[in-house]
């Protein structure tokens, strides 16, 4: 399974791959909240982007791509990133952790709750970079 990020066909990878992978399921059992992600244009995106992710106790419950924000007006966690920068860290050349320490990776919601999670937070980005075996 590879699917070329960013498609609907590698979100609906990563949501198989989520609900599928024991070790996510067991180090994300006690996370509780959706992502809503924006990508901001750059490189070879012309294009805003956007996906959502249902995300509760260690399965996706829902994928959803290119959805208007108002269709999730309150996610608990909202991440925006420049296309270049979510590039390099489902590459592996960034650290998730450095790049919201240094705002490549912006979140909105509680990062007391978030860095509580360090582990699940790890976990998806593996389970991302897993199925991430092309960039456009």
């Amino acid at each position: 399974m590879s699917a070329i990020f960013p498609s609907e066909e590698w979100l609906k990878e990563l949501e198989v791959k989520l609900n599928s992978d024991e070790k996510y399921a067991e180090i994300a059992k006690n996370w509780e909240g959706d992502l809503f992600f924006n990508i901001e244009p750059e490189g070879n995106l012309t294009e805003p982007l956007t996906f959502y992710l249902d995300l509760y106790h260690g399965k996706c419950r829902k994928v959803e791509y290119k959805p208007d924000a108002a269709t999730y007006p309150k996610p608990a966690f909202t991440l925006s990133a420049s296309y270049n920068n979510i590039t390099a860290v489902l590459t592996g050349k960034l650290n998730p952790m450095s790049a919201m320490m240094t705002m490549k990776l912006k979140v909105q919601g509680s990062m007391a709750y978030m860095m509580r999670n360090v582990p699940t937070v790890l976990d998806f980005v593996r389970v991302a970079q897993d199925v991430t075996k092309e960039i456009l």
